[in-house]
């Protein structure tokens, strides 16, 4: 089969491969589609940690082809979703109820063989049915979901809540979305890309802010601005120094900041911690998806988050390495890479 590889930093090549066979608590899942993700840059470049040689792809969904001989519950032929992030259910951490922690954790698509490929292996308590009369790109779209709806728990957004979102890619308006549907009242999208502002109008934003045209703190937090003195809830969704540093100015006192963008790892951004202190801050991460791919596979299944209008184009698994090679194009939110089949 045909499956798209990390052979080591800098070198992604596409390779024929044998067809992996399923240990008994096991899926073999015929790939329908699977979304290139920004943390697939991260790990070309090296700035995520990953155990090349790997084949990448960790956003999929397809049809249960086989499954190992202890499974029974779920059909061949049954369409799943795939919760990348396995746990071993042991450590400290996985034993607290933190699983995302877990100190031995390891993902489909960054330690083992992910979704960029004709088949992925798929432990069968990593696999949620969806409808088969889904549209299978948008099963593509329930793992980067169910980490924006982590964000969103984490927060602590409330009915009537005032919230910013920075960044205008996948994650920032999968995020206004579910920050409508979990009541916020206010919802303020900051991007310099005006296609992506427009998006985000059309997805329940109340406000967008062009941040290279404006001081946004005065724009927003400012006394004249969208919500004097600050938001309850700023989610940083970019990745970026800038944005980072923004977060904690465009907070109100008392208000929470959750850090949703993957920066490389080891870059650093200047915070002021009496500010924090003095206003009484609550600066918090939120790391992938404990316990919501059930919710957001049933969010997705349901129709109440738009996807379609989130998806800007379709590649081969020949295309997908050059997509992944260099930054997204203008106004691109979401590519997915659809399997040729012969």
């Amino acid at each position: 089969m045909k499956a798209l590889r990390l052979e080591g930093i800098g070198h992604l090549t596409v390779a024929e491969v044998e067809k992996p066979k399923p240990g008994p608590n096991d899926l073999l899942v015929r790939v329908e589609a699977c979304g290139i993700c920004g943390t697939d840059r991260h790990l070309l470049h090296g700035e995520f940690p990953s155990t090349p040689p790997v084949t990448l792809g960790h956003e999929f969904c397809g049809i249960v082809e086989a499954a190992g001989q202890a499974v029974s519950d779920i059909a061949i032929g049954a369409r799943i979703t795939g919760d990348p992030n396995i746990s071993c259910g042991t450590c400290p951490q996985c034993t607290a109820g933190r699983v995302n922690l877990c100190r031995n954790l390891r993902a489909i698509g960054i330690h083992r063989d992910g979704g960029f490929a004709d088949y992925v292996l798929v432990p069968r308590k990593q696999a949620y049915e969806i409808p088969l009369t889904l549209d299978p790109v948008h099963g593509a779209f329930c793992e980067p979901l169910a980490c924006c709806l982590h964000g969103v728990d984490r927060a602590g957004i409330r009915a009537g809540s005032s919230a910013v979102v920075l960044g205008g890619g996948v994650i920032g308006l999968l995020t206004v979305q579910l920050l409508r549907l979990a009541g916020a009242t206010t919802v303020i999208l900051s991007t310099r890309q005006a296609a992506k502002r427009r998006l985000a109008e059309e997805l329940g934003a109340t406000a967008t802010v062009d941040p290279s045209s404006t001081d946004i703190i005065e724009r927003i937090a400012g006394n004249d601005g969208l919500c004097p003195g600050g938001v309850d809830v700023v989610i940083e969704c970019a990745g970026v120094a800038e944005t980072v540093r923004q977060s904690t100015r465009l907070a109100k006192a008392g208000g929470t900041v959750a850090i949703l963008g993957v920066m490389p790892q080891g870059e650093t951004v200047e915070i002021e911690p009496f500010d924090i202190l003095f206003r009484e801050l609550r600066v918090l991460g939120s790391f992938i998806n404990p316990f919501v791919h059930r919710r957001a596979a049933d969010l997705v299944a349901s129709g109440a988050i738009e996807i379609d209008k989130l998806i800007s184009r379709r590649v081969t698994l020949d295309e997908a390495g050059a997509v992944i090679s260099h930054p997204p194009a203008a106004g691109e939110v979401k590519v997915l890479v659809i399997p040729e089949r012969t």
